[in-house]
């Protein structure tokens, strides 16, 4: 090939990625637009602003702060209210304020630069994606690749959101690549790059820790393979080239450390001077239910080992995924359950990406495709990727298997690549696939993120098999506002995902809120009564009940078997009638009774939690509010009635799902 014909052709392919890319750019600006502020967006984009302005890394420890730090960067130019902090618990004070920082300024604004800010690293994860598949497979790999992830649901939905999915995925992957490229040809500048990436990687969500047991199985075969896989040669004695990788390991580790802690200003301290997490940490790790995780994290603390915010971090997500409702196939579970993320991958996955991973696996299973290095470097990663979460009960959203996607969409690219070398008419077979999804994907615009494939019913049906950020994320309120005006509805109610959290007056939305598990978390006080008339609006969230708990546990379980008038995104149910919501009801008197008791006001207090128990008397929490209140008055003999009625309760109506109550309560009666 002649110098000239080189030229051009790179031109070419420079050319047909920038393509690709501006699609993306297209796609990210108008679902930006489109949609309203998701569930936690406004914490995410109000910690980044604070971490920039006063170094305050402890209102959002719960996640690292690079992908926070990138979109508040274009705010920092802005004029903006900033509310003054309250000192309360960190999650209530990162997501009251996140709320009040985002829809007492311009929200419109500041939602569209800090999410084109963050698709930034979409953009760069695209591309890593296409140099890696070009360098392991070849360019015409590295093209498949790249239209596989241009229409791939999951990154569509999550590339320009603010949030630490996609940020793990890009830093993850390139840690892989980048000692890939090192193994390949050792040298210290590219061992630095790898630190680098895993330090970015460590900096952007915690679940990015699972890069060292990828690295540490992908030395390992280096170590024990002996050029046998390769064809290569073995240039050293397996002796010396385990010492070798052990070095590279240690450096990475030593590289990625220091990158993460740069992100935190070298600063062990969460917050600036004067100000202390809520709870302090010490206090914090004791709510793990394993004591070998708190002797860890405490050591790791007592040594300043890792910044306190990122230790924060971890201690949060071990706890909270001890508590994680899932729901799955239309059925709810108190926990997470071990097959969800293999249904999960299924459904949300396009059919084109389930059906070219099927042709890759055969492909490698035949020996058509002996890369043996490359197809190592993009499986192990996700097989450990994969294998972790299934059992973390973390069973919210596909996004958090995100990474799985990106090493898999290379692999597919070689394998086709392969059989199109071996048999150009495959070529035909690979194009139409990859046009079926770009059609299949783009039609659930801009609601992304309810995607399902053809198999399951399309994006319509998602909302019977998953929930949470797998369909509905309280991002449907500018479409919820056009509908309204487009029927003239001015007098509603609306159970919504994001009640609490996000503003909905902002949007215009005329509604009346009901009580969710998350408006009651954050103690909004919503007015609930026994009986409403439609039209009734509500989150497809709420509707599965997987956070209220199965059955006669969740307000608003009739709904499921009612017909809705319309659905709005895939994810907001219309219902028009008369309709009973006793427990709704029930739960705001006792929201009012919790607060009344605070305040010491006890006659208002028993008044309200006696019309709590009236309107829902099987329900364990307004008997337990009563008992509180009868026992502060010194009537315990009373009280004691409803403490036993809620242990009843507790032990018989939907028992796994109420499981928390029961030793508080037997303490109670033992008392």
């Amino acid at each position: 090939m002649t110098a000239q014909n080189k030229i051009s052709r790179r031109a070419w392919v420079v050319g047909g990625v920038a393509c690709f890319l501006a699609v993306l750019v297209l796609q990210f600006a108008f679902t930006a637009r489109a949609n309203s502020i998701t569930w936690d967006e406004d914490n995410h984009i109000y910690a980044g602003y604070m971490s920039w302005k006063h170094c305050d890394f402890g209102l959002n420890p719960e996640h690292p702060p690079l992908v926070k730090l990138l979109a508040a960067a274009p705010l920092l130019n802005l004029s903006l209210k900033i509310p003054p902090l309250q000192n309360r618990f960190f999650k209530l004070e990162a997501f009251l304020n996140g709320k009040d920082f985002i829809f007492q300024n311009d929200a419109d604004k500041i939602l569209f630069r800090a999410r084109m800010a963050a698709s930034l690293l979409t953009l760069l994860l695209v591309v890593l994606v296409f140099l890696a598949a070009q360098e392991m497979f070849g360019t015409g790999a590295a093209f498949i690749a790249l239209a596989l992830l241009a229409f791939d649901p999951t990154l569509l939905a999550h590339g320009a959101l603010v949030g630490t999915d996609i940020g793990c995925s890009c830093f993850m992957f390139a840690s892989i690549y980048a000692f890939y490229r090192y193994v390949k040809a050792p040298s210290l500048m590219r061992l630095v790059v790898a630190g680098v990436a895993t330090g970015l990687a460590l900096a952007s969500k915690h679940s990015a820790i699972l890069v060292f047991p990828m690295l540490l199985l992908l030395a390992i075969c280096e170590v024990v393979r002996l050029g046998n896989l390769t064809g290569e040669p073995a240039q050293l004695p397996r002796s010396r080239r385990a010492m070798r990788m052990a070095a590279a390991l240690v450096l990475v580790s030593v590289i990625s450390v220091g990158v993460l802690w740069s992100f935190y200003g070298f600063r062990y301290k969460a917050r600036p001077e004067g100000q202390q997490l809520n709870p302090p940490l010490s206090e914090f790790v004791q709510g793990l239910s394993r004591p070998r995780d708190v002797r860890l994290l405490s050591a790791v603390a007592r040594l300043h080992l890792l910044p306190e915010s990122y230790i924060y971090g971890l201690a949060d997500v071990r706890i909270m995924s001890d508590f994680y409702a899932s729901y799955l196939l239309g059925k709810d579970y108190p926990k997470g359950i071990w097959y969800y993320f293999p249904a999960a991958l299924v459904i949300k996955s396009s059919l084109t990406f389930l059906l070219l991973l099927s042709l890759a696996i055969w492909t490698i299973a035949s020996g058509k495709l002996r890369a043996w290095r490359e197809i190592l470097f993009l499986t192990i990663p996700p097989a450990v990727h994969f294998t972790v979460a299934m059992g973390s009960g973390m069973n919210i959203g596909v996004r958090h298997i995100l990474p799985i996607y990106i090493f898999l969409a290379v692999l597919i690219g070689g394998a086709a690549w392969k059989l199109i070398e071996q048999d150009r008419r495959w070529i035909y077979a690979v194009v139409v696939l990859l046009l079926f999804q770009a059609i299949s994907v783009t039609r659930a615009y801009p609601a992304y993120l309810a995607y399902a494939n053809e198999l399951w019913g399309g994006p319509s049906q998602t909302y019977k098999y998953l929930t949470d950020s797998n369909v509905d994320w309280a991002q449907q309120l500018k479409a919820t506002k056009r509908y309204l005006d487009k029927h003239g509805v001015k007098d509603c109610w609306f159970v919504y995902f994001g009640e609490g959290v996000v503003d909905t007056r902002y949007y215009g939305i005329p509604c009346k809120p009901l009580p969710t598990t998350d408006s009651l978390w954050v103690n909004k006080p919503i007015d609930a009564p026994p009986a409403i008339d439609g039209p009734v609006l509500i989150s497809a969230g709420d509707l599965s009940g997987f956070e209220f708990g199965a059955g006669p546990l969740n307000p608003y379980e009739q709904f499921k078997y009612l017909h809705p008038t319309a659905v709005i995104d895939y994810a907001v149910f219309v219902f028009d009638g008369h309709f009973e919501i006793p427990l709704a009801a029930a739960l705001s008197h006792t929201q009012k009774a919790e607060n009344l008791f605070g305040e010491k006001k006890l006659p208002e207090a028993l008044s309200q939690a006696q019309q709590a128990v009236a309107l829902a008397p099987d329900a364990v929490k307004p008997n337990v509010v009563l008992g509180d209140i009868l026992t502060a008055m010194g009537h315990s003999d009373q009280a004691r009635q409803f403490y036993q009625k809620a242990l009843t309760l507790a032990k018989t109506v939907e028992p796994e799902f109420q499981v928390g109550w029961v030793d508080g309560l037997e303490k109670k009666l033992a008392n």
